[in-house]
């Protein structure tokens, strides 16, 4: 057993993260129906997605990397997810709302990830011009209710088989959070 500890930082995404995070990304396109989207995407079809997450402002992108932490020098092993404000609608009207989403590597899980992730989110959007944070999540899917309502989101309602996928309907509950 190796004496290697290892520690889970939370930073602002960057372009070097591009591959992995399309990674993760395509892993819930391939395999469930936490996302709708139903073909797989290349790191250059998501780069205008990266790009439109500056490290300032309300739409935000949040990398979690797990890192060596023996000695003094740290080196990142890999990401382990990374969540996301981003405009819940296009209208201007809308600009204070924002859609945040969670994605983590498919064993990263049930390891507090996802709590560091959005507590560094919701840290950094503090002092940002926005009244409301939206979370759909297509059901079933405890882990990520359960997450959501720890962090103060509270259950506004169910759109009723939205999504089409793997051949059958899916429906999305939608809770919200003040800011």
């Amino acid at each position: 057993m190796s004496s290697e500890r290892t520690e889970v930082q939370v930073r602002p995404g960057v372009e070097s993260d591009l591959d992995a995070l399309t990674d993760i990304y395509n892993h819930y396109v391939r395999e469930t129906p936490i996302t709708f989207d139903t073909a797989v995407f290349s790191p250059e079809e998501r780069r205008p997605w990266l790009l439109s997450h500056p490290e300032d402002g309300p739409h935000r992108l949040m990398v979690a990397e797990e890192r060596d932490s023996e000695g003094t020098s740290q080196r990142t092993q890999r990401i382990l997810g990374y969540a996301t404000s981003s405009p819940h609608r296009p209208k201007a009207a809308y600009a204070t709302s924002v859609e945040v989403t969670i994605y983590l590597a498919p064993d990263a899980g049930g390891r507090g990830v996802g709590t560091l992730l959005y507590k560094a989110l919701f840290e950094a959007l503090a002092g940002e011009d926005l009244h409301r944070a939206y979370a759909g999540i297509a059901q079933p899917n405890e882990a990520s209710v359960r997450l959501h309502e720890r962090f103060g989101f509270r259950y506004v309602g169910t759109y009723r088989e939205v999504g089409r996928k793997f051949g059958r309907y899916w429906d999305v509950a939608w809770y919200e959070k003040e800011l």
